[in-house]
């Protein structure tokens, strides 16, 4: 995107005046999105963005500066600025030899969405809308949603490091509205993967719209939920989201340095049940949160968080990492050229177990189980919670019954980890998301095979 040497010229002018290590980042990004609502096309849209963010640090102190321009003359100007920001002054000339590192992509690219016509995008949304409406009357509401995005990245820094990456990212999501006694209820579902158009191969869209709608309408005749502590069964995949926010957030090393994180501190420590192993892998093939290299230009890992119940490691960028004499883990995400770096997530999961899943439910006399988590919020400095369930049902003699509504799980993610007493052998990864993290969202996937938690608290509406 840059050629090498204006590459080599820019972080050389930002160390001249003063920086100790400088970075330049280059991002060209293409995205298109169309949204279907009650049969009308209300958005169709696409866009290009291209600019350079460029950091400079002076021993505590970060300068950032981002520009559009992305001229000799332009760059140099936005390496001053971010150098000045860092360090007023300075003085001396650097020059930075730059070695290319190569780090596989996940995946292979077949059609690049940008080559395939509008048209042919919108009409999948039509598909969608139809296939949703046939499911039931009581359907009363269709959202359907296309985007896709294609990110060109270089990274360059002082320690003479230069790689770059190719990230194409489709997505595709139905949302239904069901109107009956109870009322209105909701019904969605997604699929998303960091490949191209041939996502359409493997996925119908006509099953997703009638999955969000099947979902919808089951909620018409559920049951308001319990309220009180009881066993919970969490289904493959439906609960990633809740180790992600409740556990993978506190292992993030910029939250622990700032005393943000329950788990600081605790490294080499029991910190869950002997069978829970927790991952965090940007490598994971054809899952939302996957990548070639960070934002940081570090390959990206697999990284082992939490082994046999073991805390055994953080996620790392790579300043951190440097003030701690230690490699980056490959975690250094930003939303864009315009953002600063930080600590984040990729794909985290849950490990198999060993239990057949049918066992666990046939062992639970009564409770609850969550086939999909909503959303929720976090406290990372005490790891307490509330999520919504999306999709949840009662569990009577060890049988999945009637399904309920209007409930959260309550609850904390320590001790989640201690509660969980079974983990199946059926992981499944769950739907596409976006992590938010101040101010900055970025593409993440999280999973879970069938697991039992030996208490939580449900908070529910029921009499």
């Amino acid at each position: 995107m840059i050629d090498e040497s204006v590459v080599a010229g820019t972080l050389s002018e930002a160390l001249r005046t003063g920086g100790e290590f400088a970075e330049v980042f280059v991002e060209d990004r293409r995205s298109s999105s169309a949204l279907l609502d009650d049969g009308k096309v209300e958005e169709l849209t696409s866009g290009r963005t291209r600019g350079a963010g460029i950091r400079v640090v002076v021993g505590e102190t970060t300068g950032f500066a981002h520009t559009s321009d992305l001229t000799e003359a332009g760059l140099a100007k936005a390496a001053r600025a971010a150098a000045a920001a860092a360090r007023g002054g300075g003085g001396g000339h650097q020059i930075v030899a730059l070695d290319r590192v190569d780090a596989p992509s996940p995946n292979e690219v077949e059609v690049l969405p940008e080559t395939v016509a509008k048209a042919t995008k919108v009409d999948l949304l039509g598909r969608a809308d139809e296939a949703a409406r046939a499911a039931g009357s009581a359907i009363s509401q269709v959202s359907a949603r296309y985007a896709d995005g294609r990110r060109r990245i270089l990274v360059a820094n002082s320690d003479g490091l230069l790689a770059g990456d190719d990230q194409v990212r489709t997505r595709f999501a139905v949302s239904c509205v069901a109107v009956g006694d109870t009322g209105m209820q909701t019904g969605f579902e997604s699929v998303g993967r960091p490949i191209g158009f041939e996502l359409f191969d493997e996925y119908e869209v006509d099953a997703l719209a009638r999955t969000a709608a099947n979902r919808a309408l089951t909620k018409l005749a559920a049951q308001p939920a319990p309220s009180g502590s009881m066993p919970v069964v969490i289904g493959p995949g439906g609960g990633g989201v809740l180790f992600h926010e409740a556990c993978g957030h506190g292992l993030e090393a910029d939250l622990v340095a700032k005393q943000a994180s329950v788990f600081r501190n605790r490294v080499g420590e029991q910190v869950a049940h002997p069978e829970v192993t927790l991952i965090d892998d940007g490598t994971m093939a054809r899952e939302w949160g996957a990548y070639a290299i960070d934002d940081e230009g570090r390959p990206a890992q697999r990284n082992v968080l939490i082994e046999n119940g073991v805390l055994t490691d953080y996620m790392w960028d790579l300043l951190r990492a440097r003030k701690e004499g230690r490699d980056s883990s490959g975690n250094g995400r930003r939303q864009s050229y315009q953002h600063l770096p930080m600590v984040r997530m990729t794909n985290t999961y849950l490990a198999n177990g060993s239990e057949d899943p049918a066992d666990i439910i046939g062992s639970t006399d009564r409770g609850v189980y969550v086939a999909h988590l909503g959303g929720g919020q976090v406290n990372t400095a005490t790891g307490d919670f509330v999520f919504g369930m999306s999709e949840a049902y009662l569990i009577e003699n060890g049988e999945i019954g009637s399904p309920i509504r209007e409930g959260n799980l309550i609850g904390n993610g320590p001790e989640v980890l201690t509660g969980i007493e079974a983990l199946g052998n059926d992981f499944a990864m769950g739907s596409p998301g976006t992590c938010g993290k101040d101010g900055q969202g970025v593409p993440v996937g999280d999973g879970t095979p069938t697991l039992r938690v030996a208490s939580m608290t449900i908070g529910g509406t029921a009499a």
